[in-house]
């Protein structure tokens, strides 16, 4: 029997890199299509090195989520990297204060060593299998410079996506839906004239939304245009179970929540309530891919499915893992844009062209998270590195 990994050292190496032709909208919050600019930003990449020379390692790293790995590292030194489960219920305790966003990215890396270790993709060691996994192009927001500025640009956009094999596309709509939620709902039945019966449509106002009356309005719009779900629609934030359970009660539309809460009874509790018809979760906010199957597990007991936020590798080794999910997050993706995102990886895709000719993504078959990390183009936006810990 070989011996288990033993955590040696915690790292992190910071990048800094420009969005070219992407900027941000009234609130500075959401990103949109804006020729001509260079939007600077940035993100690290955590690595867990172990005495056997594997390493676990994770890019795209926020600076909140790496001051929780910072704040755990001392812990984690001359623990076995195989002892997840061990792992996540004492840091999850440990960053019980705070948003635990640090749980995630340390048990994401874990499984990476794991699977590492075991020569073996992570859907295996997941108990999964090979299988093509639907994706839906999901959009920038809305802009007012030209992109997708009116509901034509999405209906042009929701159609040259159909013509490359999606299923499915999902809106999110304009900075300024508080405003003008006319727009909003004219989008909304302009796509579902268009494409009902043709493309799965989803709509994420990511709570921009002001108040349950204009959500009400985009819930009718939903239900006449026959859209699959409805997300994350107003200003509540996403959390409030008593309002959501009221906006299923009178809407026929599927809503779709649980993204701004975490972990996996803040899910039970939203579930039980009757607050949601799918539920959000994602390892990057939800404890790992540890965490992630628990609410995927939960879910499925009560027969709800669950649908992961966000694209990478790692959602789609966990999609390959489990039967109650429609579809994978692919973008943010734009009509005028090649890219919404830094290249960290080499052979690995998550923009519009990134689907198969019948609108599928595929799980890596590497060891681990199965994808390399593009290094000549990391080392090239290198700012920084930082030894959280070390034996």
């Amino acid at each position: 029997m070989k011996p288990a990994p033993i955590i040696t050292k915690i790292e992190a190496i910071h990048v800094e890199y420009k969005l070219a032709d992407v900027g941000k909208d009234y609130n500075t919050f959401n990103m949109v299509y804006q020729p001509g600019s260079k939007l600077k930003t940035g993100s690290s990449i955590v690595r867990i090195h172990t005495d056997l020379g594997i390493i676990g390692e994770y890019p795209e790293v926020s600076q909140s989520a790496l001051a929780d790995v910072r704040a755990v590292s001392g812990y984690l030194i001359g623990k076995s990297a195989l002892s997840r489960e061990a792992i996540y219920n004492d840091v999850k305790r440990g960053l019980r204060h705070g948003a635990i966003l640090g749980l995630g990215i340390v048990d994401i890396c874990l499984w990476d060593i794991a699977g590492k270790f075991y020569q073996e993709p992570l859907y295996r060691l997941l108990g999964g299998e090979k299988k093509p996994l639907k994706a839906y192009a999901s959009t920038l927001h809305g802009d007012e410079n030209g992109g997708l500025t009116t509901p034509q640009d999405f209906v042009d956009f929701a159609q040259r996506c159909l013509e490359m094999g999606y299923k499915s596309f999902k809106v999110h709509g304009w900075g300024l839906a508080r405003y003008n939620i006319e727009r909003e709902v004219e989008n909304v039945l302009k796509l579902g004239e268009k494409f009902r019966g043709k493309l799965d449509l989803l709509i994420d106002p990511a709570c921009e939304i002001k108040n349950f009356g204009d959500a009400l309005k985009i819930g009718y719009a939903c239900d006449e245009a026959g859209f699959f779900w409805l997300e994350d629609p107003f200003q509540d934030g996403g959390v409030s179970q008593f309002a959501h359970r009221k906006l299923r009660q009178m809407i026929k539309t599927p809503i779709l929540q649980t993204e701004h809460i975490r972990l996996l009874e803040q899910h039970v509790d939203f579930i039980v309530a009757d607050a949601t018809d799918y539920v959000r979760a994602g390892a990057h906010e939800d404890g790992g891919v540890t965490g992630a199957m628990k609410i995927a597990h939960a879910a499925e007991g009560f027969g709800l499915d669950i649908e992961l936020h966000g694209p990478g590798p790692v959602h789609r080794h966990i999609m390959s893992a489990i039967r109650n999910t429609n579809f994978f997050e692919l973008g943010l993706v734009h009509p005028n844009l090649e890219t919404t995102r830094a290249p960290f990886y080499v052979d690995y895709s998550d923009d519009l062209d990134g689907i198969d000719k019948n609108g599928n993504v595929w799980a890596s078959d590497g060891d681990g998270i199965g994808v390399e990390l593009n290094w000549d183009w990391v080392n090239s936006h290198k700012i920084g590195q930082e030894i959280f810990a070390e034996k």
